[in-house]
């Protein structure tokens, strides 16, 4: 018996030291494998790992897929959507987020406010290169003339008038552009082209304002314009320095000018007012006595022009009657609607847009276009008269209830 338990107690002291010495490797060799897992777990996208959502209920799981110190928007967006209500346990009740902002443009409340571009311009630009050394210097003002051909040596002679400081955009009514590559500044100039339309139907589609926001001023010139006395900077200056938003240069001409308040004055620099002809004037603040210019050459600020063009019809083409309600868009009109006198233009009357009208019912061509800026004068003025109508009767309605 006693060399039984010996035996016994020799076996069981003999198995300790194995036991202890493979805890020792079992331990190493766990934190062997748990440092190696831990650090290339990092690198991993649990975005990609499809857990049940019954295993991490509550639990956000946010990882950045890549090594870079920056969080990324897929991350922060996974984040903000985790958090959400759950909706249940498959994978296709999860819940997703969602971007509207109603704040933005019509169309793009989609779009989070930061990548929405809403302004362009007409600034050319090139196929190469950084695009913010495009444009080394930005143009301040646009000038638009609507042209034909037959006009050319007279435009080329108005459009060098303007500096680099201007964006020039060519409307062609005849469709002919190829002729005016010739002309050097032509390269640097915006032509668009679709025949037998005036500047009117070219300014509503061409000139929106979100367009030529980055214009200061806007000039939407006739092509047949004597310019000999005029200086633009000169011209730029004096706005500014009476306040006007919305101007012309004053009028000389071998024939009758219509209105008295466009003819040049040659005293002083600026008018904002003139007597006319009894009866024509209800109100010396309004038009035609004031508040008033012609649509031959008209300048717009930046701001002024965004309320003329959505004064502007679509289906009004000449532009008749609107210079008797561009004193809707500034505020008081007769103090920022004015003449300059000291850089004046000379109205040349060439028969050029109603050249492109058609014959009917016996009418000449140039009898036609006529007629129809006649009638387009009536149209503005009912529609104008209906609106303010209606606006004054909701008005009334809306303090009743």
């Amino acid at each position: 018996m006693a060399n039984r338990t010996d035996n016994s107690n020799r076996c069981s002291n003999g198995k300790k030291p194995n036991d202890g010495m493979r805890l020792i490797i079992a331990t190493f060799v766990g934190i062997v494998v748990g440092f190696f897992l831990g650090i290339s777990f990092p690198t991993l996208s649990l975005t990609k790992l499809n857990f049940p959502s019954g295993i991490l209920p509550s639990v956000d799981i946010t990882y950045v897929e890549d090594e870079t110190p920056e969080t990324s928007s897929e991350t922060l967006l996974h984040t903000w959507s985790s958090r959400g209500p759950l909706h249940g346990a498959n994978s296709s009740d999860a819940p997703h987020w969602k971007i509207w902002v109603p704040s933005n443009p019509r169309g793009a409340e989609m779009l989070t406010p930061g990548i929405i571009a809403p302004e362009s311009d007409y600034y050319l630009r090139r196929l190469w290169g950084l695009p913010e050394e495009d444009v080394p210097v930005k143009p301040k003002y646009l000038i638009a003339f609507t042209v034909g051909f037959g006009q050319k040596v007279n435009v080329d002679a108005c459009v060098k008038k303007f500096s680099k400081d201007f964006t020039i955009v060519l409307f062609h009514y005849d469709g002919r552009t190829t002729e005016w590559e010739e002309l050097e500044w032509s390269k640097r100039a915006i032509h668009v082209s679709v025949p037998k339309q005036t500047k009117w139907w070219y300014a509503k589609r061409f000139l929106h304002p979100d367009i030529v926001a980055p214009y200061d001023y806007v000039f939407i010139w006739d092509e047949d314009l004597g310019l000999e006395n005029f200086d633009v900077e000169e011209y730029i200056r004096l706005i500014k320095k009476h306040g006007l938003e919305i101007s012309q240069p004053a009028v000389e001409s071998k024939k009758k000018i219509t209105w008295e308040i466009t003819k040049r004055k040659t005293k002083g620099e600026v008018h904002k007012d003139a007597k006319e002809k009894p009866g024509r004037c209800n109100d010396p603040h309004l038009p035609p006595c004031a508040a008033f210019i012609e649509i031959m050459a008209p300048v717009f600020s930046r701001d002024a022009w965004r309320c003329v063009w959505h004064m502007i019809q679509n289906d009004l083409v000449h532009g008749w009657g609107l210079d008797f309600a561009l004193r809707k868009c500034v505020e008081p009109a007769h103090e920022k609607i004015g003449v300059v006198d000291s850089q004046w233009i000379i109205h040349q009357s060439l028969p050029s847009l109603g050249s492109q009208g058609e014959a009917q019912d016996g009418k000449a061509g140039w009898q036609g276009v006529r007629d129809r800026c006649k009638r387009e004068w009536t149209m503005f003025q009912s529609r104008m008269a209906s609106s303010e109508k209606q606006y004054l009767k909701e008005i009334a309605n809306s303090t009743i209830h």
